[in-house]
């Protein structure tokens, strides 16, 4: 069984971070961006529907309330919220969402662990992760290269290339830069020379992006992740830390040949995107969610308000709005209401508990998967700090990685199966079998009919493009799909014949 999982996992993972990393090579649909989207929540009903037969023919279906009832508790606070407002168009499209987004990594990991999978699991994860972000770092080198035949001297405006806006290429990076250790930790290809420098290789060059393009939410989340899990792990996490902070150091040498030296001696003046020491106009933004998150204590002002809501706060009014408040905690505060945030917190404290009990084996040495549990909870908790100042749970590229990061994370913080606490007769067993192939089906059902909302709403946006452009001047496309201005509603539609 352990064998047989890697070829069907890889494919999958590939699937994700092909889909990411290199979305301009691919056939598109809508947009590479809508597409992702699309493509995230089919795969957020295909994990969560797969994973319930898997458990119904297991019978494992039962255990899983229990087991995960901060999940299910968290995706009742979504949808409560979002019930308030029942009238509004496509009112279940986002909270949806959210609720599969975590129901499914939830599950996924559920699932893995109770099948022993964990660690070739995260093995497969590992060796796609490294062939794929090695290609885009090669071709990053190219672009660069292209660059400077060309003599474009500005760098940040054409690397990181493939994503339609900076910010979506960091959070991808918050995510998978603290695996690159782990390509040379762990795996079959661990000795390999080669394969050594190749991790370095890319390790360097993704550093000197995130250096380039300035991404302070990213580098501060990473710093964070990296103190915690060096203070977590102590000696045990000492390979990683030093591999960590090895691939950092590359990429600062990188940036000062790629970013300064080269580009000195080919054009006549150097242009380095500069590390700002302010907020970015975030202050109003939070003061306003904030603001918003009172109003209908503790339920929110409903799913997108963020973008129609009459504004609250002075200090918002007289700043450059945007499609998200830049802090997912606060967004979700203000539209989901404080009870989606109580969930979360509970979600959390559940996960570190059996963290913390992970972290007192791995510093014993008593398992064998130590090494990888510091790579992945560092990842998690650089993604964690990172959407206090960013949109890191709102675009797909960033949702699509860190779905495959944090369902291997949940495999490994209870590894422990799950299994019947009591035997059952064979006619009780199968009509459990059943009630789990029913509620299988009914998730389905309902799922399509969510899906058909979604694509119904990512239509109508496409309709009202052109009013929104030119007639609103507000932006190109909707949060949901785009980090634009505004979501579509009825009282802001142009007459349709």
């Amino acid at each position: 069984m352990k064998n047989k999982s890697v070829p069907v996992l890889a494919p999958v993972f590939a699937l994700f971070l092909g889909s990411v990393l290199f979305a301009d090579f691919m056939p598109s649909v809508f947009d590479a961006y809508a597409d992702q989207r699309v493509l995230l929540s089919l795969l957020l009903i295909a994990a969560t529907a797969l994973g319930l037969l898997m458990l119904s023919y297991k019978g494992r279906l039962a255990s899983l309330v229990p087991d995960l009832w901060p999940f299910l508790l968290l995706v009742f606070s979504f949808l409560l919220a979002a019930l308030q407002y029942h009238t509004e168009p496509f009112y279940l499209v986002e909270p949806v969402f959210y609720a599969l987004y975590f129901l499914a990594f939830g599950i996924g990991g559920y699932v893995i662990r109770t099948k022993a999978l964990a660690r070739e699991a995260a093995q497969a994860l590992l060796v796609v992760a490294a062939i794929a972000c090695f290609f885009y770092a090669a071709m990053t080198i190219t672009v660069y290269l292209f660059a400077l035949s060309d003599e474009f001297s500005q760098l940040d405006l054409i690397i990181p290339w493939g994503f339609v806006n900076i910010r979506y290429w960091s959070h991808v990076a918050t995510w998978v830069v603290p695996l690159f250790p782990l390509f040379v930790l762990v795996g079959p290809c661990q000795r390999n020379r080669l394969w050594q420098l190749g991790a370095a290789f890319t390790g360097a060059v993704w550093w000197w992006v995130l250096f380039l393009s300035s991404s302070r939410g990213s580098v501060i989340g990473l710093f964070i992740g990296f103190v915690l899990a060096w203070a977590c792990f102590g000696r045990a996490g000492l390979p990683w830390v030093k591999l960590f902070a090895k691939y950092a150091i590359y990429g600062v040498v990188a940036w000062f040949i790629l970013s300064v030296a080269i580009p000195s001696l080919v054009f006549d003046e150097i242009q380095v995107r500069g590390l700002k020491a302010h907020s970015s106009g975030r202050l109003p933004l939070w003061q306003e969610a904030w603001a918003m998150s009172m109003q209908h204590f503790p339920f929110g002002m409903g799913p997108q308000s963020w973008l129609t809501h009459e504004i609250l706060t002075d200090a918002y009014r007289a700043s450059r709005t945007f499609g998200h408040p830049h802090n997912m905690y606060l967004m979700w505060a203000a539209e989901y209401g404080w009870i989606s945030i109580a969930g979360l917190a509970i979600l959390c404290c559940y996960a570190l508990c059996h963290l913390w009990r992970q972290i007192a084996l791995v510093r014993a040495g008593q398992t064998p998967n130590g090494i990888l549990l510091v790579g992945f909870m560092a990842s998690v908790l650089a993604a964690l700090v990172h959407a206090g100042v960013s949109a890191v749970f709102i675009a797909p590229g960033s949702m699509l990685v860190g779905l495959l990061v944090l369902t291997v994370f949940w495999a490994f913080i209870k590894p422990e199966p799950a299994g019947p606490t009591m035997t059952v007769s064979a006619s009780q067993s199968r009509r459990s079998r059943l009630a789990g192939y029913g509620l299988a089906i009914a998730f389905l059902v309902g799922s399509m009919v969510w899906f058909y909302e979604v694509l119904r709403y990512q239509q109508a946006m496409t309709d009202d493009l052109d009013f929104y452009q030119s007639e609103l001047s507000l932006g190109n496309t909707p949060r949901f799909w785009l980090h634009g201005n505004f979501p579509r509603h009825p009282s802001q539609m142009p007459p349709h014949n």
